[in-house]
């Protein structure tokens, strides 16, 4: 780090946004000791103790200290609906609220990206850097690592109606899978976690904190970056605002941005860079043209299905004062039970119809079921059965309204607004009802809760997604990769036609991946991190 002209400071990269992606480059890029990276953060430290128990995305979750609140705009694929959107404000970003949730992809999301154009992004080149990050609690094979600071781990808990999701699974013809990250993703099992011995183990936790006494990494937080700066097509640093102030520090090698895929898109238009027609329409000089900034949105939405049941389930656990009592000591105590409970316990990968090449819904089943979960469980026994389609063919943007990067931009997740997408709802829902059919399930079974047995024709399946779903807070693509009219990036993830800046974050993935996005973004990084030394170390021979 050193002054320059003007009161700046000169570090060699800058890395907006401390989340999943920017504390795995802070921690990587600051190995070496001749580099000065400096880690921006807008949200504060992850004191919260709530941030470290699994549960406690029910506390940080459009909780303002911890999150960003983000809403969408009304969506007409949901009636007129508007979702809330969950985004990490804090280190560790959105792997600090997130439900912890280990999945990877399937192989196909990966080989795609590289047969359209993205070289080095095929699952064979991507697979090590999966392995870089893991720890896994199972130990290392061909699939997985041991030596990496992400912990990964089995659950700890398991309870009976989990048990009968997966046998009445099984019982509909869906294979019973160990390991959805391995060989084969098709198949149903209990998910793995990002935690270590009960404790949440976020990318703050695993790979910022381990390092933050290294004399070359200063983290500021409570920094909002405000824009780019910009000569020409050269990136020269960023402007932040802190505490009232306005800051300004140069970068001599780069400036990533790894603020998500809200963020990095908005920070981009706030600059100047994007479409010339939008800039101008909000207020914005446009200082370099770049149509595909903010478009390309996709995410994951989950039709939740609810069933009532005879047997207890965790909300015969979690709704009594007492029980509660119980249910914190034995957490306090052994580090098990419900509050190391993860967004989910059993997933499935499997096809919504035949003839499909590989699978394209998703399911997260919970022991528990809520309206809204931070209000309390429902006042009876019943478990959730949410189902996603994985790969949406729906597509949204992110576009600011302001010239001002403290107004949040407009979301338009444009959810169910392709023919195959709403043919996907519907089959979905009819699988989840062929699973709780099976004698397994179906003994249990008192109800169908949510939508309702009413709901029975096609029509009104589709009638029941656009009313009964849910964001899984799995938004990506707005920076998208590749080297069409709409892309951002190039494959090393340079911002097209500007020199010194990447884009780092879940906002690069072309298509999004077939699951979890957390783990893919961990990896994002871990790659950019060894792509841009390897850039720098060769620039340095050159010269």
């Amino acid at each position: 780090m050193k002054s320059i002209n003007n009161n700046q400071v000169a570090y060699d990269y800058i890395i907006v946004g401390a989340g999943s992606a920017g504390c795995v480059l802070a921690n990587r890029l600051s190995e070496d000791p001749d580099k000065q990276v400096l880690l921006l953060e807008a949200g504060g430290a992850d004191w919260n103790p709530w941030i470290h128990v699994p549960v406690g995305y029910f506390k940080t979750m459009h909780n303002p200290s911890t999150d960003w609140c983000y809403l969408t705009d009304p969506d007409s694929g949901l009636n007129g609906r508007r979702l809330q959107w969950p985004r990490g404000k804090v280190l560790g970003g959105s792997s600090s609220l997130n439900g912890l949730l280990y999945i990877r992809g399937q192989r196909d999301d990966y080989d795609n990206w590289a047969a359209a154009g993205n070289s080095g992004w095929g699952y064979d080149d991507v697979l090590p850097y999966f392995k870089k990050s893991e720890c896994q609690e199972r130990g290392g094979d061909h699939y997985h690592g041991t030596d990496g600071p992400l912990k990964v781990s089995d659950l700890r808990l398991r309870r009976e109606i989990a048990q009968r999701f997966i046998e009445a699974s099984k019982a509909a013809g869906i294979p019973e899978n160990a390991d959805v990250n391995g060989a084969s993703q098709e198949g149903v099992g209990y998910f793995q976690q990002t935690s270590y011995r009960g404790v949440r183990c976020s990318t703050a936790k695993a790979f910022l904190h381990p390092v933050r006494k290294r004399a070359n990494l200063t983290v500021i937080k409570r920094a909002h970056c405000q824009r780019l700066l910009l000569a020409g097509k050269r990136i020269l640093g960023v402007e932040y605002l802190r505490d009232g102030r306005r800051e300004r520090v140069s970068a001599s090698l780069e400036v990533l941005l790894a603020s998500g895929a809200i963020g990095s898109p908005q920070i981009l238009q706030c600059s100047g860079i994007g479409e010339p027609g939008h800039l101008k329409g909000v207020g914005v000089e446009c200082l370099h043209e770049l149509p595909g900034v903010g478009e390309n949105l996709q995410d994951h939405l989950q039709i939740r299905l609810v069933f009532k049941t005879r047997c207890r389930t965790l909300n015969d656990e979690v709704r009594h004062p007492l029980r509660k009592l119980a249910v914190g000591t034995q957490y306090l105590l052994t580090r098990t039970g419900p509050m190391t409970l993860a967004a989910s316990q059993v997933c499935i990968f499997t096809r919504s119809r035949e003839g499909l090449e590989r699978p394209d819904i998703q399911f997260h089943m919970q022991p528990l079921s809520a309206d809204k979960p931070a209000e309390g469980v429902h006042p009876f026994s019943a478990f959730t059965s949410s189902v996603c389609q994985l790969r949406p063919t729906s597509r949204g943007s992110i576009r600011i309204t302001s010239p001002d990067p403290d107004v949040y931009p407009s979301i338009r997740a444009n959810y169910l607004s392709t023919e195959e997408d709403c043919r996907v709802a519907v089959d979905a829902i009819k699988v989840a009802r062929r699973i709780a059919g099976q004698a397994p399930l179906a003994s249990v079974i008192t109800e169908e809760y949510v939508p309702g047995a009413q709901y029975q024709s096609d029509d009104a399946l589709l009638e029941a997604a656009r009313q009964h779903s849910q964001t899984i807070y799995h938004p990506v693509g707005t920076c998208k990769m590749g080297h069409d009219a709409w892309a951002v990036v190039d494959d090393q993830l340079r911002v097209h036609g500007l020199t010194g800046l990447r884009v780092v974050d879940a906002s690069i993935m072309p298509v999004i991946v077939s699951g979890n996005t957390n783990a893919p973004t961990i990896m994002i990084a871990e790659k950019a991190a060894d792509m841009i030394k390897a850039a720098h170390a060769s620039q340095a021979r050159a010269s």
